[in-house]
């Protein structure tokens, strides 16, 4: 059993923004897998399904993204769900838009959200796929929490779609095979 988390900020004010881009990449995933994310626990929306004969949970927590830990760790709690089979889908600064980067473990990088996850799980130790979202020009709250510029759009679309993509890889292979497909 596999947990895929997207990190974001719930509500409408802040879908498709920047620091949004895990919410993205799992709700074009869901929909690609036919997989609904309409249940409510674990202090975040989840659905469950099957890809690749490999049975999933998709997590989008609800607490604000530097809360995202809470939820990450009453999900792995409840359904004893190995660190090993976690897999974290956030936005990164240090990326330009239309990058992912694959990581098997290491620091938050600054992150809050993950940074939370993994003060909350007790390890770095955690698989994750990075949506570059670029440097700001500008404040950097007011930088992630808006939107892409308009041409910006087409690359953070093209990322959204690599990290689904890699998914898939991950799920239908692993995710060392992910890395070297998509790390480059």
């Amino acid at each position: 059993m596999k947990l895929i988390v997207g990190l974001g900020n719930p509500g409408k004010k802040y879908e498709h923004t920047r620091h949004n881009m895990g919410f993205d990449v799992i709700d074009l995933f869901s929909e690609l897998a036919k997989i609904d994310i309409d249940k409510e626990a674990f202090k975040g929306l989840v659905g469950r399904g099957k890809v690749f004969e490999e049975d999933i949970y998709l997590l989008k927590p609800q607490t604000y993204m530097n809360l995202s830990g809470e939820s990450v760790r009453e999900i792995v709690a409840y359904f004893k769900i190995p660190t090993e089979d976690i897999i974290v889908i956030y936005d990164d600064l240090d990326l330009e838009p239309g990058k992912i980067r694959l990581r098997l473990s290491g620091s938050s990088g600054g992150h809050k959200g993950i940074q939370n996850i993994i003060e909350n799980l007790g390890t770095e130790e955690i698989k994750r796929i990075r949506i570059g979202i670029g440097k700001p020009t500008f404040d950097t709250i007011d930088y992630v929490l808006g939107k892409p510029l308009k041409e910006e759009r087409p690359l953070i679309d093209e990322a959204i779609n690599k990290a689904v993509d890699a998914l898939k890889e991950i799920l239908k292979n692993n995710f060392d095979s992910a890395m070297n497909k998509y790390n480059r």
